[in-house]
């Protein structure tokens, strides 16, 4: 059943996705899997999206839907969060991406498993994570892209960093489509997370939390 929530959310079926994903919460479906599939889905709708299959209004649409879902799986996972703040993460969709669903994702479990997240959007400009990094002073700087495009961003966007006295400061983690340890190589990054688990799992290490 949950390949069907990524067939339907792949393929623009919003009433049946939302059904779909209310079915699977109430049959008592692990509420991380179904965001899995929702991440699947969108990389399904980003790939498209890339090759001029989808458009814009497609991408709107699957990002409506991730929210709907969202909203429905969050008080599901209230019990896993904690009211005490664990670090600061500062995430955002490097410039000349506008792809925001993995980092929504990633930004909404760091938030559950007690993050202070500050989501400065997409289409980030380097001197902007500069900035954001001297006011936020966070620990962890989560890099999203969906195309190839981006990692040329992420690159200048480590650099910028470096330049500005602050790389020292803050372990860098990247994600989204097709990153890999060659992609983590070139843009300069200490590790990328293939899905969003393994990003919380990498703001847990490197802040020291259990």
């Amino acid at each position: 059943m949950s390949d069907t929530l990524i067939d339907t959310m792949s393929t623009m079926r919003e009433q049946e996705a939302l059904d779909i994903a209310k079915a699977l919460l109430d049959g008592g479906e692990d509420p991380l899997k179904i965001l899995d599939d929702c991440s699947q889905a969108m990389e399904i709708v980003g790939k498209r999206f890339e090759e001029g299959t989808y458009f814009l209004p497609e991408l709107m649409l699957a990002g409506d839907m991730l929210k709907q879902i969202s909203e429905m799986v969050k008080p599901k996972l209230h019990g896993e969060g904690t009211s005490e703040k664990r670090g600061k993460v500062l995430m955002g969709t490097v410039e000349g991406d506008i792809h925001d669903i993995g980092k929504d994702i990633v930004t909404f479990l760091l938030e559950v498993n007690g993050f202070e997240v500050r989501d400065i959007g997409i289409d980030v400009p380097p001197g902007t994570f500069v900035e954001e990094i001297k006011a936020f002073q966070p620990q962890v700087v989560g890099m999203s892209g969906l195309l190839t495009l981006a990692y040329d961003s992420m690159k200048r966007t480590v650099q910028a960093i470096e330049e500005a006295g602050l790389r020292k400061t803050v372990k860098i983690m990247i994600g989204g489509g097709q990153v890999s340890e060659k992609v983590r190589a070139h843009a300069g990054a200490d590790a990328f997370g293939k899905d969003a688990m393994e990003g919380i799992a990498l703001a847990k290490k490197w802040i020291g939390v259990s």
